[in-house]
């Protein structure tokens, strides 16, 4: 039961992000022109504030000013298998259930501006990097069922406990619990930079990224059942029967070894130790300590069950902020354009909140522990991209991302359980149909290098493919309006942490994203 708080507390964290595209911990939907075309890293436009820099040097003088907003919408599936879970009131005798998270974030908004003047371009980026919702599953995991399920199954043992004390079975048979978990995570992200253009196809960008990072998370488990003979029966009060019954066994054994010690020691008073009854008595002697440690262990299970009698609620906030340098350059060739950006590692340490105030000696406990800086690294990231310009009216793209992710300082080192960094690969075309109007589409694959150690129902990403289209429509020469769809089809990645008996988690999500957004040229 050590292993519920433990629990609790690990899954709050990961389960809470709602990115819908980059890597483990990076949004890279910072625009509606993503949405529309995720491949933006070589394309020319104020949404290159965040994707192409250096490329927004190439736009034409004036202040451009662009207003996004997202609502994103996402499911998390685990579909876990373990015997105890057979023991489930709620579980009709199955040994597989699913565990499904909601994670709705209505509001995603970013802001991107640009100052252009001769060979300058001073800019400016509001958006949400990270996080950017909350996430709700509404029965808890399988992680938190396994271990009540785990308990009820070990609380069998006491039948044989009773039996050999002359008392009435417990018959432990069964559980009932109420699981939830809820956490919201937001990474705001400040950059401001200048590119200049070194000649009229080359240009750089230098600029500093701020994160803000603030989390709440929340998580309870209630009305923890135990199924005897007799019924249902509230943990708490059956822990109390439980431990006196336990007690009285402990307190008859004593009672009982001193006899037999007092009995052993008039026979070696007398030197008769050679005698049958002593050998006996020696055999008793044993045998009651054997009980007697076997009851003081038993006592001492118990007794560490107490403080979760009345179930388990936790509430931590946390708070950090980290600064990165981020760079880029863009250059022209002919009918094409390439691009790069480099940003770097964004160091950040979560501050805590909690309530959560003692040291313990489960590390997940400690994570969370009021007033602690934990390490949650924003991994650097190298964006290449290319476009070709078919035609003045046609342009198709191609990217490529890689997360940096094994070069991070994370809690308890988790990114040591990677195989390497995340990779995407991202192509895409636009069609300006009339001088008003243009549409794009694009896709993006995403690769991570994913391992059963790192995989779990507290902390999961799979591999995925994703697609986007919309449209821009110039309302007039200072306004653009735009709209697209953004969908993440998911792999199921299936970890077998047992065969016999058979114990394993299915993962996989799903993510729908709709846009609007307002550019305007001055």
């Amino acid at each position: 039961m050590k292993k519920l708080y433990a629990v609790l507390t690990g899954v709050m964290l990961a389960a809470t992000t709602t990115a819908t595209a980059g890597g483990i911990l990076t949004n890279t939907n910072q625009s509606i022109d993503f949405l529309r075309n995720p491949a933006r890293d070589a394309a020319i436009g104020l949404d290159g504030v965040y994707s192409n820099p250096a490329g927004v040097a190439f736009l034409p003088e004036g202040l451009h000013i662009g207003f996004n907003w997202q609502y994103a919408h996402q499911t998390r599936t685990i579909t876990s298998t373990s015997p105890v879970f057979a023991l489930g009131r709620k579980n009709n005798g199955e040994s597989t259930k699913t565990f499904e998270g909601v994670a709705d974030a209505p509001f995603i908004p970013s802001l991107q501006g640009a100052y252009n003047k001769g060979n300058w371009s001073v800019q400016f980026n509001f958006s949400i990097p990270g996080g950017g919702g909350s996430c709700e599953f509404s029965e808890g995991l399988g992680s938190f069922e396994s271990v009540v399920g785990g308990i009820a199954n070990q609380l069998r043992g006491l039948d044989q406990i009773a039996t050999a004390l002359g008392q009435p079975a417990p018959g432990v048979s069964g559980y009932d619990m109420d699981g939830y978990m809820q956490g919201r995570q937001y990474y705001f992200g400040f950059q401001l930079g200048a590119a200049y253009k070194i000649t009229p196809d080359l240009a750089v960008y230098g600029g500093m990224r701020i994160l803000y990072g603030m989390a709440t998370y929340k998580a309870k488990i209630s009305n923890i059942m135990v199924k005897t003979a007799g019924g249902y029966q509230d943990f708490g009060s059956f822990l109390q029967s439980a431990t006196a019954m336990v007690d009285g066994g402990i307190s008859y054994v004593n009672s009982s070894l001193e006899q037999v010690n007092a009995g052993m020691a008039q026979y070696e008073a007398a030197g008769a130790t050679a005698a049958p009854q002593y050998a006996e008595l020696a055999a008793m002697k044993a045998q009651l300590e054997g009980s007697a440690a076997t009851l003081q262990g038993t006592n001492d299970n118990l007794a560490n069950l107490q403080k979760y009698s009345e179930g388990v609620n936790l509430l931590c906030n946390q708070w950090s902020v980290g600064v990165a340098p981020v760079i880029g350059v863009d250059w022209r060739v002919g009918q094409f354009n390439f691009a790069a950006k480099y940003e770097f590692k964004t160091q950040i340490q979560m501050h805590n909140e909690s309530t959560v105030n003692k040291a313990s000696e489960i590390p997940a406990v400690n994570k969370f522990r009021d007033g602690e800086k934990i390490d949650e690294d924003s991994p650097a990231q190298l964006a290449l991209g290319a476009m070709w310009n078919i035609t003045d009216d046609v342009r198709v793209n191609l990217g490529y991302h890689h997360f940096y992710d094994t070069n991070v300082k994370w809690y308890n080192n988790s990114q040591e359980l990677l195989d390497g960094g995340t990779n995407e690969y991202l192509g895409g075309a636009e069609w300006d149909v009339t001088d008003k109007l243009t549409i794009s589409a694009g896709t993006q694959v995403t690769r991570y290098q994913l391992t059963d150690a790192y995989m779990n129902d507290m902390s999961f990403v799979v591999n995925s493919m994703s697609f986007g289209f919309g449209f821009n429509y110039k309302a007039s020469d200072m306004v653009t309006l735009k709209a697209a769809y953004f969908q993440t089809n998911y792999d199921d990645y299936k970890r077998v942490t047992s065969t016999e008996p058979l114990i394993s988690d299915t993962f996989t999500r799903t993510n729908r994203v709709l846009g609007i957004g307002c550019e305007l040229n001055f």
